[in-house]
């Protein structure tokens, strides 16, 4: 797929950023049993904390407070919101960590995106390293990339020119949807690292939630935890 608009360039990222973790809810649990406990990470709180001491407060010290034995799994970008899974004892957290590492586990998310999207569903199949000299942010990179594969499905389309999205990550790479997407030209809403002008105006944070997640549970059967976007 080609871009569909002409995208800004993107603009330097700040050396630090004002940490202001959400407070209410401090801590939502979804479902917890003697393996693991279920999550809604809210946005704009980290999932695990950062080397400086202003950024201590994040999902996996919340989750500590109720469960001291809480392991994370797997981890969101600091504001995306939904699903996180964490494991509470070393045989879950080995047995959750395969189900990642070795695809079988299945996520779903969703996304407003800016501009209309064409056609109903589709794929993009792009390459993705690091941007050093823009760290954190990620980049497409034809030469030094590693595979990265986002299906994707149209929802809705919404006044004003912006689509709904159900993506399918087929890989996990760092901030893969958001560069994905911003590559075919759509950025998702309200990104702070990949949208511009009136995409990143058009709402107060990143329009991107983890809504399912399915996989195999240490127990031996198969899950599928669902947690409804906020937008």
């Amino acid at each position: 797929m080609t871009p569909a608009i002409n995208l800004e360039p993107l603009h330097p990222l700040p050396m630090s950023f004002d940490y202001q973790p959400p407070t209410e809810p401090w801590l939502t649990v979804v479902v917890a049993d003697d393996d693991l406990v279920v999550l809604d990470k809210p946005s704009g709180l980290l999932t695990v904390p950062g080397k400086d001491p202003a950024l201590a407060d994040c999902l996996e010290a919340r989750a500590r407070a109720r469960f001291p034995t809480a392991a994370v799994c797997h981890r969101l970008d600091k504001d995306t919101s939904g699903i996180l899974v964490m494991a509470l004892n070393k045989k879950a957290l080995g047995h959750v960590g395969q189900e990642f590492e070795q695809r079988r586990a299945q996520k779903t998310y969703v996304a407003r995106v800016w501009g209309e999207v064409a056609g109903e569903e589709g794929e993009i199949d792009l390459p993705l390293a690091t941007d050093w000299e823009n760290k954190p942010r990620q980049r497409v990179d034809y030469e030094r990339g590693r595979q990265s594969r986002t299906g994707w499905r149209v929802e809705a389309r919404e006044p004003g020119g912006i689509t709904r999205l159900r993506l399918f990550p087929h890989t996990g790479r760092t901030h893969q949807l958001r560069v994905h997407l911003r590559a075919i030209g759509h950025p998702i809403v309200g990104d702070s690292f990949y949208a511009t002008g009136d995409a990143l105006a058009a709402a107060d944070r990143l329009q991107l939630h983890a809504e399912e997640l399915a996989f195999n549970h240490p127990q031996g059967h198969w899950v599928h935890y669902v947690v409804p976007a906020p937008f």
